[in-house]
């Protein structure tokens, strides 16, 4: 029963806010709250005491158990989440003219028709371009002339005209990916330290519960669960 429950939050959770609100609904967890809050007090007080030159993101450390990734099926789900983690997720709009020109309007970088071409012929330039950003936006006129011209995890996400530009750059800010790879452990960022400390436990909560509706045994293939901030020690949560 709760594995088939966990599963249908992993169907519901790539879509909408409403599907968000159901997610957190269902907090079949084995996640202690007061466990995860002192964990979050302890960072911020921290960083409180030690005051750094920069916003310190704070990271979602999972070790995992009972998977083989050369055997298993390696899962990989995307989950909005309810406060923007990294406001400064460097964004680029692979544009149409109007995309472009809305890009410019709310302070977006992009490129047009005319610069993607030239990056075509130049496989130093892409490499350049994929690593100056964490996301990409597409125009759909735009979209089909990249065929996996950035690499892994970088293919741009589709913004149509029917939408609002503005809108799409903070769902993206607020999207965090879960994949597995070759290694049983993995690192996601869910907040930062200029974020309240509530915001970071409503992130944590809907991370930790997405992750483990993605798992095939679900609660029973998490080793451990830490939170880190950029400079602090990591704080067992589970």
């Amino acid at each position: 029963m709760l594995s088939n429950q966990l599963h249908f939050i992993s169907a519901l959770a790539t879509s909408s806010t409403v599907s968000q609100t159901l997610i957190q609904g269902f907090l079949i967890s084995k996640l202690q709250s007061d466990a995860l809050r002192e964990a979050i007090s302890v960072i911020t007080a921290d960083s409180k005491e030690k005051k750094r030159n920069f916003t310190e993101t704070v990271e979602l450390q999972i070790g995992l158990k009972n998977y083989d990734p050369q055997k298993d099926k390696r899962f990989s789900g995307s989950v909005k989440l309810p406060h923007i983690p990294r406001p400064k997720m460097k964004i680029c709009m692979l544009g149409d003219a109007q995309h472009v020109e809305e890009a410019e309007k709310i302070g977006l970088e992009s490129m047009d028709v005319e610069a993607l071409k030239k990056l075509n012929k130049n496989k130093k330039l892409v490499k350049k371009l994929a690593k100056k950003y964490h996301a990409f936006l597409a125009s759909e006129a735009v979209i089909k002339q990249i065929p996996r011209l950035l690499g892994p995890g970088k293919f741009p996400t589709l913004v149509t005209h029917q939408e609002s530009l503005e809108s799409k750059v903070n769902e993206t800010k607020a999207t965090v990916k879960f994949q597995l790879k070759k290694v049983l452990c993995m690192g996601v960022a869910v907040g930062n330290l200029d974020m309240e400390e509530k915001q970071i436990f409503q992130n944590v909560q809907m991370s930790v519960n997405f992750l483990v509706s993605l798992l095939k045994k679900n609660w029973q293939n998490v080793r451990c669960l830490y939170l880190k901030s950029t400079m602090g020690k990591p704080q067992r949560i589970f």
